[in-house]
């Protein structure tokens, strides 16, 4: 028996003073209110009405368990419309989580414009570049570059990027720009490691078969830094290999240059991932509608 269906029958047999009364009003049947308000009895061991064929009335016991019954179900509903309020407007704290170089440049400027948008909000930007598990850490929303293992999370595409292997002008001018994935082994490759990068490189046949290419670069400078990577490919140290959006800013102004472009492997998704689903509260749901739309808009992200 659900307590508080019962507790809000007896409430209203108690107020209309009768058991068809009651039934009207909950539209429900007479028959299921006389079995309910039994049921309430048996399970307190008190008689809680008096019935005569005309009125019912409260014997003492009844009284006292309308006054609690009142007060506990306008606590309920109090503590309802707390809850409603947090999935109606956003407020309180958001925990958003991403890699470290795309939280700096894209998700942090979209922060601010949401604490601009919601002044009852608070946000905690935390950046990884490693898979952070978000429901036992207790984040709100994360952004998840590559593909996605399968999981019980709520995701939404965002867009896509790709590797790019690049290098500085000077640099392809001393040592010659690599034709295919095999030359890189007369090269000097940085290379970054760490959760989301590999000393294998992957690449993809131009010659549309999808095949795929496998190099492992003879890489004598590696480091878990994606910034210090590409300022020793700047500096006109070597090759690197970075996402597409990593590069952009340094292929725009000239310092980089890319190679083996037909050889790209298929870009890698991105996408913004929470634990809620549907039912996820306001404060969440309005990140993502900001957030997506934001970053669909950015061609680095090819949306399409």
């Amino acid at each position: 028996m659900d307590r508080f269906n019962a507790m809000n029958i007896f409430v209203r047999v108690a107020e209309e003073q009768g058991f068809a009364a009651a039934a009207r009003s909950l539209n429900i049947s007479p028959a299921a209110v006389t079995r309910t308000i039994a049921q309430l009895e048996q399970i307190i061991g008190a008689r809680l009405l008096v019935r005569t064929t005309r009125s019912v009335t409260l014997t003492d016991a009844g009284v006292r368990y309308l006054a609690d019954c009142k007060r506990l179900l306008s606590d309920l509903k109090e503590v309802e419309a707390a809850a409603g309020g947090a999935y109606a407007k956003p407020s309180g704290m958001l925990t958003i989580t991403a890699p470290v170089q795309f939280g700096q440049m894209h998700v942090a400027p979209i922060v601010g414009q949401y604490l601009d948008a919601y002044a009852d909000m608070r946000a905690r930007l935390l950046l990884f570049d490693r898979i952070v598990n978000i429901v036992e850490e207790g984040i709100d929303l994360a952004v998840r570059i590559g593909e996605l293992a399968d999981s019980t999370l709520s995701a939404v595409r965002i867009g896509q990027v790709s590797q790019t292997v690049c290098a500085s002008p000077e640099y392809f001018a001393r040592h010659g720009m690599p034709k295919t994935p095999s030359d890189l082994a007369a090269h000097r490759i940085v290379a970054t490691t760490g959760s989301s990068a590999r000393l294998d490189w992957q690449f993809k046949s131009p010659d549309g078969s999808g095949r795929k290419i496998n190099v492992s670069p003879d890489a004598r400078w590696q480091t878990n830094s994606i910034e210090a990577a590409r300022n020793a490919a700047i500096d006109g140290w070597g090759i690197v290999r970075m996402l597409s959006y990593q590069a952009a800013p340094y292929l725009a102004d000239g310092r980089l240059m890319t190679v083996l472009g037909d050889y790209d492997p298929d870009p890698v998704p991105i996408h913004l991932v929470h634990p809620e689903g549907r039912h996820a509260p306001a404060k969440v749901r309005a990140f993502i509608d900001l957030a997506a739309d934001t970053l669909r808009k950015n061609p680095l992200f090819d949306f399409g």
